[in-house]
């Protein structure tokens, strides 16, 4: 029972700090004169889809890596018999967030390193044409 009034709690204190918060900085930026909803960027992002991509790709890869490790090299050591002679294995949820984790950075890293050269070279281009 203590519990679930705590995370209650927990979640009221989050959801109400958050919209403290925002309602602070749109009376800070009133007060400097400036428009609050005009500060929202709804412009093109064209490459926001490529990071959600590469962030799939890279988790999907790392969940498959995590699998193939799984079953492959940690069937055996993961193998627990009982006293009555049953045979289970423990299954390895760590190596799957941890890959997946790996897995998704790496693909959010490529899609930084993907959009600076390509910011690099449309800079590049610009700069020499002139």
């Amino acid at each position: 029972m203590e519990e679930e009034v705590i995370i209650f709690s927990l979640l009221f204190a989050t959801i109400f700090g958050l919209y403290f918060l925002r309602s602070r900085e749109n009376l800070a930026m009133i007060e400097k004169g400036m428009n609050p909803r005009r500060s929202i960027n709804n412009g093109p992002r064209p490459y926001t889809y490529m990071k959600y991509a590469l962030l799939c790709v890279g988790g999907g890869i790392g969940l498959f890596l995590a699998y193939m490790i799984d079953v492959s090299y940690l069937h055996d050591i993961t193998r627990v018999t009982h006293s009555d002679g049953t045979i289970y294995y423990r299954s390895n949820e760590e190596i799957y967030f941890a890959l997946l984790a790996i897995g998704g950075g790496i693909g959010l890293f490529s899609a930084y390193r993907l959009e600076r050269k390509h910011m690099a070279d449309k800079k590049q281009d610009i700069d020499g044409g002139e």
